[in-house]
């Protein structure tokens, strides 16, 4: 059977731990979907793996792909780092005024992570996919790991400038308060997304429940959101550097996005060379399920562009 023949419902699932880093000190829990050119899926702030629904995966599946999800640092089944974070409130003051973040890690060393999966998977590349910090984490593999990205998707992320600051609502609803129990959890992310998700389409609040609910039982870390909030401001503007991007590139923004504003998607694609943007009006930060054929061909396209590249090297 091709693999574009083959159904979402037929494709399989492999989840492990692998030991990164120099000494391996991080472990990061990963899965994997299918089989074929390999592709990694990179979640936002805080974000586990199951964010990346698994209907969506095996629908990159299913068009040929190896699609890899895995849990961040300090997210989820992955390593708890130990080291204390800048209060957010300072950290944002610092940021904006231009003055250094004393991070614990920062997005470079999360790029690194990225790239000691693909190493433990032997694998030399892989088309890349990021949303919002996990697109500013595929942004510096693009250009601090050249030869590890055949392609390059960067989905509702900004190139850092400070200039775009996000709604203060939106802001908030990402530092509520903390749950202490499965249900919470749910009902919290249900409610954070009424705020930073699309209202242009149905919301399942119960499937926003059941996620929240699932990803507060396989691992609750409040800290390590702050220390990715931490990594995320101390590294910066990437602007100049993604002039340096080769990969074949597309940007991905919603025009409703409250948290990192449609300006920061337009100014991505506006600094890496070749890039194309995909807007999508009306989504805000979130990838609502009806969509979800639209962004599978826009990713699947780009990957396409890398062929010719791939077929010269």
């Amino acid at each position: 059977m091709s693999a574009m023949s083959v159904s979402p419902g037929q494709i399989s699932l492999r989840s492990a731990i692998a030991k990164v880093g120099a000494d391996g000190e991080v472990e990061l829990a990963y899965d994997v979907f299918g089989e074929g050119a390999p592709m990694l899926l990179i979640m936002g702030i805080g974000a586990q793996r199951i964010f990346w629904d698994d209907e969506l995966c095996r629908m990159l599946a299913a068009r040929g792909f190896a699609v890899i999800r895995f849990d961040h640092r300090d997210v989820g089944q992955s390593s708890r780092m130990s080291q204390r974070a800048p209060k957010p409130a300072a950290a944002v003051w610092r940021r904006l005024t231009g003055k250094p973040i004393d991070a614990p890690y920062t997005l470079s060393h999360m790029a690194d992570d990225a790239v000691g999966l693909l190493d433990h998977l032997r694998l030399g590349s892989a088309h890349i996919v990021g949303i919002s910090m996990g697109g500013m984490i595929a942004q510096h593999l693009a250009f601090e790991h050249p030869g590890r990205v055949r392609s390059l998707v960067s989905i509702s992320s900004t190139p850092g400038a400070r200039r775009f600051l996000p709604d203060p609502s939106a802001l908030r609803a990402l530092f509520r308060r903390r749950p202490s129990t499965p249900e919470e959890a749910g009902d919290l992310l249900a409610d954070t997304f009424h705020t930073i998700g699309s209202t242009q389409w149905p919301v399942d609040r119960e499937r926003l429940r059941q996620l929240g609910s699932e990803a507060f039982r396989r691992g609750n870390n409040p800290a390590g959101f702050f220390r990715h909030f931490a990594a995320l401001l101390a590294s910066g503007d990437r602007s100049a550097r993604l002039r340096q991007v080769t990969a074949p590139t597309l940007v991905i923004h919603g025009t409703r996005d409250p948290l990192i504003p449609f300006a920061a998607g337009r100014a991505t694609a506006a600094a890496i060379p070749g890039a194309r943007l995909l807007p999508v009006a009306g989504m805000a930060h979130d990838l609502p399920p009806p969509l979800w054929p639209l962004f599978v061909d826009a990713i699947v396209g780009n990957a396409a562009r890398s062929l010719p590249r791939a077929a010269a090297a």
